[in-house]
């Protein structure tokens, strides 16, 4: 049953990408997960509370061990994606929403579900994770300043609710998953071959929910909106993969890097976006196209890497 599990989870990608497709044309398939239904799915039921469930006290011991390749993959995170998503946003010269939507989703940390890529990839599946929990501890305070500081020729954006809703969104599941990881073991070890399929079923179901409610938005600005995005991942796989072997990394950790950088916590921008952006509907719309375009360009380059194995050097 775990293995089952375990292959459904790894078909992120083709989940996402079908309910996303359907909600474009069955919006009503998907308007009943809407509005607070978001947050609780995304904060309390496993997303957040799943990533902290696999984490110890070992976890952030081990950074100790490799912490050249964790600190470029946090940097690139930060450094790469939210300066990129302010450049497309620019040069498209989207419409304010759609511009702090893309901006917002590029200062998100990485996902769980580069996790997965890297491990179809054959990367490095222990770097993978410890990058995404530092990104994910970083991202309490950088993403509201980052998302402030590049958004703001755009919209007014309220730095410090920003900043609350990521603490309660991000910090606070992610220490209870750690907490009953330490506290609750073995009821931990019952649910854990589950909650990676729970969280992909959940991530699936904001991002269509969020496209099915902009439906004909989405239609009418398909052309420019899937660019933009499709170049900001694009443009953070290549680049993270390139700074990694510009400080001469090796290939395993390059590889890895690259995924981490390329693919953002898609379902936190939406409900950061929907939380913090109230006032605008469309802002959370390029967080739900990132979910589908990041899998579909991360499980292409994992297939790649995955039938050019390389080892570390």
């Amino acid at each position: 049953m775990a293995r089952l599990f375990n292959l459904l989870a790894n078909l992120f990608p083709l989940w996402v990408l079908s309910c996303s497709g359907l909600a474009l044309f069955f919006p009503h398939w998907f308007n009943w997960f809407n509005g607070q239904m978001i947050v609780f799915g995304l904060a309390m039921i496993m997303i957040m509370i799943g990533m902290g469930i696999t984490l110890s006290l070992d976890d952030f011991r081990r950074v100790v061990q490799m912490p050249k390749q964790v600190m470029v993959g946090v940097f690139a995170q930060f450094a790469i994606m939210p300066f990129l998503g302010w450049f497309i946003a620019l040069s498209l010269n989207l419409e304010p929403q759609l511009a702090a939507g893309l901006i917002l989703v590029a200062c998100c940390p990485g996902g769980t579900a580069s996790n997965v890529v890297s491990y179809i990839a054959k990367a490095d599946v222990a770097l993978s994770v410890l990058m995404t929990m530092c990104s994910t501890f970083a991202a309490v305070a950088m993403t509201p300043l980052l998302t402030q500081w590049l958004t703001g020729a755009y919209v007014p954006v309220d730095a410090w609710s920003l900043f609350a809703s990521t603490v309660k969104v991000v910090l606070l599941p992610v220490v209870i998953g750690m907490l009953l990881n330490r506290y609750a073991h073995r009821s931990v070890q019952f649910i854990l071959p589950v909650a990676p399929l729970v969280s992909v079923i959940f991530i699936a179901l904001i991002c269509a929910s969020i496209i099915g409610n902009n439906a004909e938005t989405v239609k009418h600005s398909a052309d420019v909106l899937f660019s933009a995005v499709a170049l900001l991942h694009a443009g953070g796989f290549g680049l993270g993969y390139a700074l990694a072997r510009v400080l001469r990394l090796n290939e395993l950790s390059a590889r890895t890097i690259s995924i981490e950088v390329g693919m953002r916590n898609s379902g936190l921008g939406a409900v950061l976006a929907r939380s913090s952006f109230p006032q605008m509907a469309l802002a959370p719309v390029p967080s739900a196209i990132s979910a589908s375009f990041h899998s579909i360009i991360g499980s292409i380059l994992a297939a790649w890497w995955r039938s050019r194995p390389t080892h570390k050097e």
